[in-house]
């Protein structure tokens, strides 16, 4: 996917074995319960702010600073294998309702996914699709490649939301940012972002970034909820992400989240969701099973009450289900 120019820096060995350790643990970071949600408008970005009207799902969306909107629910198609299963569990999620997609290069399956987008029938500007840029490809040269690439696999023109998968390497981390600011104003990439970045992370991008992320995906969920970063994000109107919203599947039988669940008859991966839109972030659960796609989609039908989320708010255990570059990246 082109090569790096011979003037491009390069990182430390330091830099380089830790963003190698982190790219072979991505592979293990998602392996989450499947489910999917549904459909609600929401107009404000701030915590608590949303209307828990039921929709049609195009209409439930937060505003970017970008001036672009994104769907608060999206499938995310990680560990969805290259070919038919990724295929089918897009289309069956479009099928269903759903308007955002999110891929990245490392899943291997963005082909599959603009198949299904062009497949489903549904007219390109109804659909969000997020792909994401690998480690692997940073630096100007690679950079670019890479996108082009990702473009070509997915048959599209644009592609609505693109981010650095991780913080990677300080030494090409300015310089691959600025690709993506060039594709931006080019429009082959409606808005920009980054992906689990510390606020020490986007501190350090805003001494060079012409464009303020539109985004930070990060691990989120009651067990891992980042209230300093996700602080820091509103602060600068930068959309919270949530992936792994189900902690990987691995709370759903804790105790207070089955209370609650029972106690709304809602299930636990619908109260761990909604907890989330309810928060304000954009929330990515994955699922490859229609009728789990489905019952997903009446999250939006629930409202957890004050008292409720407070409870919820009280089960933070700085629980991270996967990888950690938050904290492990360099900076």
């Amino acid at each position: 996917m082109g090569v790096e120019p011979q003037n491009t820096p390069q990182p430390s060995s330091a830099s380089t074995g830790l963003l190698e350790a982190a790219y072979q643990r991505i592979t293990a970071a998602w392996v989450s319960s499947a489910q999917q949600l549904g459909c609600m408008d929401v107009h404000v970005l701030g915590e608590g702010d949303v209307d828990t009207e039921v929709l049609d799902p195009a209409h439930a969306v937060l505003k970017l600073n970008s001036g672009h909107t994104i769907p608060v629910v999206g499938l995310g198609v990680y560990l969805c294998e290259p070919g038919a299963q990724a295929y089918e569990a897009v289309l069956s999620a479009l099928r269903l309702g759903y308007r955002h997609i999110d891929t990245a290069q490392v899943y291997g399956n963005e082909s599959d996914v603009g198949r299904a987008v062009r497949d489903s029938g549904i007219p390109r500007k109804d659909i969000f699709v997020t792909s994401k840029l690998s480690i692997r490809n940073w630096g100007k040269s690679r950079a670019q490649a890479a996108i082009d690439e990702s473009l070509k696999k997915l048959g599209l023109d644009y592609i609505d939301l693109f981010l650095l998968h991780a913080p990677g390497s300080p030494d090409t981390r300015a310089e691959t940012w600025a690709v993506l600011e060039s594709y931006h104003r080019q429009g082959k990439l409606r808005s920009i972002g980054v992906s689990n970045f510390g606020v020490v992370h986007l501190e350090k991008l805003a001494q060079t970034a012409q464009v303020t992320p539109a985004v930070n995906q990060i691990e989120l969920h009651p067990f891992l909820q980042w209230p300093r970063l996700v602080q820091y994000c509103r602060s600068k109107d930068i959309i919270v992400e949530a992936y792994s919203p189900l902690a990987k599947g691995q709370k759903l039988d804790d105790p207070t989240v089955k209370q609650l669940a029972q106690k709304l008859n809602v299930t636990p991966a619908q109260l761990l969701i909604r907890w989330g839109i309810q928060k304000g972030f954009v929330s990515l659960p994955k699922s490859t099973v229609p009728a789990r796609q489905e019952v997903n989609l009446n999250v939006f039908s629930i409202t957890i009450p004050d008292d409720d989320m407070a409870t919820l708010d009280g089960l933070e255990a700085d629980f991270v289900t996967g990888w950690d570059p938050i904290r492990d990246a360099p900076v």
